[in-house]
């Protein structure tokens, strides 16, 4: 029988739980962990998808996964992706100092901005690379192997130090004189690729889903950072301005964005490269379509060709003749542009 005691014992545990869920204003850390698939934890900790949002790495923990996949935020823009049988660990969740020891097995991590004050790092095998550029770099311990799919690493192994470009890769237990080797970014999409590719669409969705809770100033906008969507059971990365394209080529907007132009349904003469979708080079767009954002009928599926098809943003933007497929927004020139300022040259 309901009481009025059990009635309001009901309500405090609501509003429990209510406020200890993230919200559209919680801003996240680095080390925050993002996502977790399978088996994974955190020392003795055994993470689930409660520990989402709620779990940060502090220095000198390890993360384990066994059959599991697991996404830890770094700094904004900075995501470090762990597949399955792999063990990582933080060595400093700094802002500005961010250093991992991957122990053995493999991780990638997705950059899709970096500052001159950002210093991130992943030691392996004995070796320390530093991510120099945006890009996708991806870590196998158990290869003793560094590979870049896109963008620079700087690499120190001993005495020797080399620079890793994109679509290069070190192996770095080799004898004598450390030596880089081309490799071909296209056969090497393999299953792990594939998935970090697809959480990057879906925080790609997120984002716009959130940039829209921020559009015109909206409250709790804190700048550039880490932000919850409930939506999506995830922290999405906004930028401080402009819109960015990440290494698999998902784009990410700030609220002026969407304020100067996608929201109010204002128009820059289209999306030369459909949708949020931007192709980032051969053989490097991803396997996926992306979906349709789910809640109001924007974006449609057809993300690589038609752009902004059907519907509009909470009945602002993208409809008919607002974004087209030719012109505007083509990664590199003129107004919001792939990469933006501020990164590492």
């Amino acid at each position: 029988m309901w009481t009025p005691i059990k009635v309001l014992g009901c309500l405090l545990l609501a509003g429990a739980l209510a406020l200890a869920a993230p919200t559209y204003t919680t801003t996240a850390r680095p080390g925050t962990l993002n996502y977790i698939e399978g088996q994974a934890s955190l020392g003795n900790q055994v993470l689930n998808a409660n520990s989402v949002g709620s779990v940060e790495m502090q220095a000198g923990q390890v993360l384990t996964t066994q059959n599991g996949k697991v996404e830890i935020l770094l700094t904004p823009g900075v995501i470090l992706r762990v597949d399955s049988n792999s063990a990582i660990q933080m060595d400093s969740p700094g802002l500005a100092d961010t250093a991992l020891t991957l122990q053995r097995g493999r991780a990638m991590i997705e950059v899709a901005q970096i500052f001159s004050a950002n210093d991130i790092v992943v030691r392996q095998n004995g070796a320390t690379v530093r991510l120099m550029k945006k890009g996708l770099y991806d870590f196998n311990a158990d290869l003793a192997l560094v590979r870049v799919f896109d963008g620079k690493a700087e690499v120190e192994a001993g005495p020797q130090k080399i620079n890793v470009d994109g679509g290069h890769q070190l192996v770095l237990m080799q004898t004598g004189k450390l030596k880089t080797h081309g490799f071909d970014k296209a056969a090497n999409q393999d299953a792990f690729y594939r998935w970090a590719s697809l959480r990057s669409s879906y925080l790609a969705e997120a984002n716009v889903d959130a940039a829209q809770t921020y559009m015109a100033g909206g409250a709790g906008w804190y700048g550039p950072g880490w932000y919850w969507d409930p939506w999506y059971s995830a922290y999405t990365w906004i930028p401080g301005d402009g819109m960015f394209w990440d290494p698999f080529g998902w784009g990410f907007y700030s609220p002026f964005a969407f304020y100067g132009g996608f929201g109010l349904g204002y128009g820059f003469g289209g999306f030369g490269h459909g949708g949020f979708y931007h192709h980032f080079g051969p053989g490097y767009h991803p396997s996926v379509v992306a979906r349709g954002f789910s809640r109001n009928g924007g974006f449609a599926a057809a993300v690589r060709s038609g752009g902004f098809a059907g519907g509009a943003v909470r009945g602002g933007g993208f409809a008919g003749g607002g974004f087209h497929s030719g012109g505007g927004f083509h990664g590199g020139g003129g107004g919001f542009h792939g990469g933006g300022g501020g990164g590492r040259r």
